[in-house]
């Protein structure tokens, strides 16, 4: 079935704040060995934490590129403000990172997007752009 997903950038842009999220690389360069997002247990351990934890988080696209074309690689969008005073985000950091800062899951990358590299991509919300770059593709 489609989906309809957001560029990780258009989230920051329509919350106005630096915004988070998850990506979940390849165990192996080759297509044939690649994993399904779907079948990732990690991704799923993350979700029931998540959703355990009352902490919102929905699907979304890697940031937006006009010459670039991704398909969706289970990433996640967490809405907790990225504030290292802020308790949600505490603990989020918590459960992805060790104290030194590295990841507890070798199969998840932990991003943070500025809200102001999201507004370099600002022109993508203008009304009909994606379509008129579809158009010129």
């Amino acid at each position: 079935m489609p989906m309809l997903l957001q560029h990780i950038d258009a989230i920051a842009r329509v919350k106005q704040r630096d915004v988070l999220y998850l990506t979940f690389p390849p165990a192996e360069p080759r297509a044939e060995h690649r994993r399904s997002y779907e079948s990732l247990d990690i991704r799923k351990r993350i979700i029931a934490w998540l959703d355990a934890n009352a902490l919102g988080w929905t699907m979304c696209g890697h940031f937006a590129s006009e010459n670039t074309m991704r398909s969706y690689a289970g990433q996640i969008y967490i809405d907790v403000p990225y504030d290292t005073e802020h308790p949600a985000y505490q603990r989020v950091q918590a459960f992805l990172e060790f104290e030194d800062g590295s990841m507890r899951f070798e199969d998840v990358r932990f991003w943070v997007v500025p809200l102001e590299q999201a507004m370099k991509n600002a022109h993508h919300d203008e009304p009909g752009f994606w379509e008129r770059w579809a158009d010129d593709f």
